[in-house]
């Protein structure tokens, strides 16, 4: 199957037309514009060492709807004791390079260039990136994540923690204010067993695109985030609605 080299012109070919891998176009740039017209037709950007910028829309895809989140007993206890302060937009670039930095199992490198992390600081200063910190006691940063936003769908990019559970109670409270927001889509891209053990399951990614069509159609949170509820408060947030994780997948 022939795969779409990206111009200049700001354009992407059908996701749906993506080879077996999940490649739809290969080339272009991390231009702000780039990015949202990428995230808005369900395309992400990732970075593979050897090869031009490869763009990708999996099938399936792997989702986590807000209300699902799967915290387990031990999780509840690390944000109940109050150990980390969960902030956002705070030290956006420093997440990107935390996410760059850490080691991960299986990769010898990191597909966060510099390229990568100037295009998302300069649509983190138009407001559609975002970061959530996890800070210790002695204020020291030792989680966090990075995303996207468009309409009602957070689109997760990467998160890492030198801390235990740091990254989860960051993602904990983030989704706790996207329950409170009305988003009704986190997109994980791609599986991993520490996000299928928070509740993100496979799509077929027609259903993905169907999902996020509708939820673009709810206005932008955009400009800087704040975080109104602690890690506990999002906490109980999350739990109103939150699935237990003895509740089999839909």
């Amino acid at each position: 199957m022939p795969v779409y080299l990206l111009t200049d012109e700001l354009l992407f070919p059908p996701p749906h037309g993506a080879s077996e891998e999940g490649v739809v176009a290969i080339g272009g740039d991390f231009r702000p514009e780039r990015l949202i017209l990428a995230y808005s037709q369900g395309i992400f950007p990732w970075p593979t060492e050897g090869f031009p910028l490869l763009w990708f829309s999996p099938d399936p895809r792997f989702v986590l709807e807000p209300s699902r989140l799967v915290v387990s007993r031990s999780l509840r206890k690390t944000i109940r004791r109050g150990r980390y302060r969960v902030s956002a937009d705070l030290a956006f670039r420093e997440v990107l390079e935390a996410c760059s930095d850490v080691p991960r199992p299986g990769q010898s490198g990191t597909w966060i260039t510099d390229e990568l992390i100037e295009g998302y600081v300069a649509l983190h200063e138009r407001g559609f990136a975002h970061s959530v910190e996890a800070w210790d006691e002695d204020g020291a940063l030792v989680g966090g994540l990075y995303g996207v936003s468009l309409g009602a769908c957070f689109f997760g990019e990467s998160m890492f923690a030198t801390a235990p559970d740091a990254s989860k109670v960051a993602f904990t409270t983030l989704v706790g204010h996207l329950v409170d927001w009305g988003f009704t889509l986190v997109d994980c891209q791609v599986y991993t067993d520490h996000l299928a053990r928070l509740g993100a399951e496979r799509w077929p990614r027609a259903r993905f695109l169907a999902a996020l069509h509708e939820a673009l159609a709810a206005p932008t949170r955009r400009g800087r985030w704040r975080l109104d509820r602690a890690p506990a408060d999002a906490l109980a947030r999350v739990r109103a609605g939150a699935a237990s994780p003895d509740d089999p997948p839909r």
